[in-house]
Parts: C-alpha cells; structure tokens; sequence
C-alpha cells in the first residue's frame, strides 16, 4: 500500500506541471558548437538526431555544429538492472560508468540526454526505482555542469504493451522477467517530473506527452497502431515525433514542427529522405568511433573503426549531404 501511496501523492505533486499547456522551450542549440546525445537503444538508432541536424544544416547554414550520438543501448541513468536481463548475460550499463570519459574526451557545450525507458527495468512503480532515476538524473547534471556544459533533458518515448501483450505481465507480481503491462504509467510519473523539476536547473523537452496524444488519436480509428512494434523501439513516425519537439524549439524554420509525419514536416523540400540516410550513415561512423575509444561495458557492440579511417569515409558522406543540402 505503500508504494501505491506513494504513487498517488507523486502525482498530484506534479500534475500542474504535467497538463499545463506546453510552453515552447527556449531555442536549446544557442551557442552550441558541439552537441552530444546520451540516451539507450532508441538514441543510439540515431533517427531522430539525424532529422535535427539535417533542420538545421536546411534551416541554418551559418551554425556549424558538430552532432555526436552517443546512445547506448540498455544504457540506464539509474543504475538499475532488472532479473535475468538479456538472458542473464550481462547487467543494464550504467550511464555514470563512463560519463566523466564522455564529457572529458568529447567536450561538448550541450548534452542532450533521453533516459527513463530502462531506468524503472519494465517493473510496476516503486518509490526505490524513482527515487534511483531522480538522483540518476541529478548526479548527471552536476557532472554537465562542473564540464561547464549545458543539459538538455528529453523524456523517455512511450511504452507501449498492446503489440506485445502476451508477453507483459500484470501488477502484484514478486518478480518481473517480462515488462509490466502498464509501464506506460511509470514513464508518464518519470516524464513529468523530468519537466516540472527543471527549476533545479536543466531544460527539460517533454516528447512522452505528445506521444501518448499521437498515439491515442491514431488508435481511436486503427485499434492496431503502433509507434513501437515490439513496445520499446519506435519506428520511423515515433522518431519524428521527438525530432519535432526538438525542432519546435529553434524557432521559425520551413520545417513544420506541427506535422504529424515527416512528409507532412518537410514539405516542399527535395531528397530529404536520402540527406536524413546520409547523415544517419556518417552519425553512426563517428558515434561507433566515438564509443569504441571512449569504452563502454554493453556487450556486443559494433567495433568503431580508427578514428582516422572513420573521419576518412565520413569525409566522402559530408561531400555528399553537403550536395544534397545545395
């Protein structure tokens, strides 16, 4: 009873903050650089990073800032790991492993960090796994902050159980080696408190609550749509979904950050598809790169090449989007 208790006065604490109207987040690319991207597996796809940087390269030109995507998946901020993860063959990462490498190697004057999915492990709530994620988070912007860097907070995409129900289970169970069936209401708790706690200091960009909004609306009139086929990992509409609050906050741009589809957001402009390809294809060169010489604890990793053989082929892709941004 506890626990559900504490659920409850958890939500009322930050429910004013949750469904106030949206206000449009300052422009959080000011003055940057060199932009680093922390998060798990759904950061690491590198979707929705590569749509922003191509906004910005279209909408932007004078900006010269450098993306570096350093998602890893199973990554946590909250240290945590769930029974028998990954068949038992290795724990969750934890983020603060190798953060002070990241920061002291890559220098960024903005880290933009999207964490939560893994961090409650798929479990119902718990006011420990909470609390684990809250001090998660605050140990990480201490850390952005004394490497005079700016955070950025994303909260985590949703969850979502209806394409994998046979395989989540219900609450009251002692163990968890499947997702709780309504973990969904986990992250709506982490989402909003990533938002309404940002007076502590980081700018928090809330893309969880338009989320659940998409997809409701698009269930009321397809009973089987999805924005993650296997619950977790969004699909190409689910990483525009995030790429837009991102791109809403930069201002005035062609790029319509009110389009439901990325066809819809990049109307009128040509061979967006193959120059979002592109910069997707250079990103993952250079993050392999990136995390092969900073080190990491996630089994199973590609192996980045050489910095210098990855700069080289990233050279011949740049020529390439540099032409078909022209």
């Amino acid at each position: 009873m506890k626990i559900f208790q504490g659920y409850f006065l958890l939500v009322v604490a930050v429910a004013p903050f949750w469904i106030a109207k949206p206000i449009v987040a300052q422009d959080f690319l000011k003055g940057a650089k060199r932009v680093v991207f922390l998060g798990d597996s759904i950061t690491y796809s590198g979707e929705y990073v590569a749509i922003l940087e191509a906004t910005v390269r279209l909408e932007f030109p004078d900006r010269k800032i450098e993306f570096i995507n350093l998602g890893l998946p199973s990554e946590t901020v909250s240290g945590l790991s769930e029974p028998g993860h990954a068949g038992g063959d290795f724990p969750r990462p934890d983020l603060h492993e190798r953060l002070d490498r990241v920061l002291s190697q890559t220098k960024p004057d903005v880290v933009v960090a999207c964490y939560g999915m893994n961090c409650g492990i798929y479990h119902p709530y718990s006011d420990e796994r909470f609390d684990a994620f809250r001090q998660g988070i605050r140990k990480l912007h201490e850390k952005v902050i004394a490497a005079k860097s700016r955070l950025v907070l994303l909260t985590p995409p949703v969850f979502d159980p209806a394409p994998i129900l046979e395989g989540t289970l219900p609450a009251g169970l002692i163990e968890y080696r499947q997702p709780f069936r309504d973990y969904n209401r986990v992250l709506d708790l982490y989402a909003a408190w990533l938002v309404a706690a940002q007076t502590e200091g980081w700018q928090g960009i809330d893309t969880h609550t338009p989320m659940n909004r998409f997809l409701a609306k698009q269930r009321f009139t397809d009973a089987k749509y999805t924005l993650a086929p296997d619950g977790v990992h969004l699909n190409s509409q689910g990483h525009w979904l995030i790429a837009r609050e991102l791109i809403r906050t930069l201002g005035r741009t062609r790029i319509n950050a009110d389009a439901e589809t990325i066809e819809e957001g990049f109307a009128g402009i040509s061979a967006i598809a193959p120059l979002i390809e592109r910069i997707k294809r250079r990103q993952r060169l250079l993050s392999d790169a990136w995390l092969s010489t900073i080190g990491h604890k996630r089994p199973g990793m590609n192996q980045g090449l050489p910095f210098d053989q990855a700069a080289e082929q990233a050279q011949k892709l740049e020529f390439e989007i540099q032409q078909l941004v022209k």
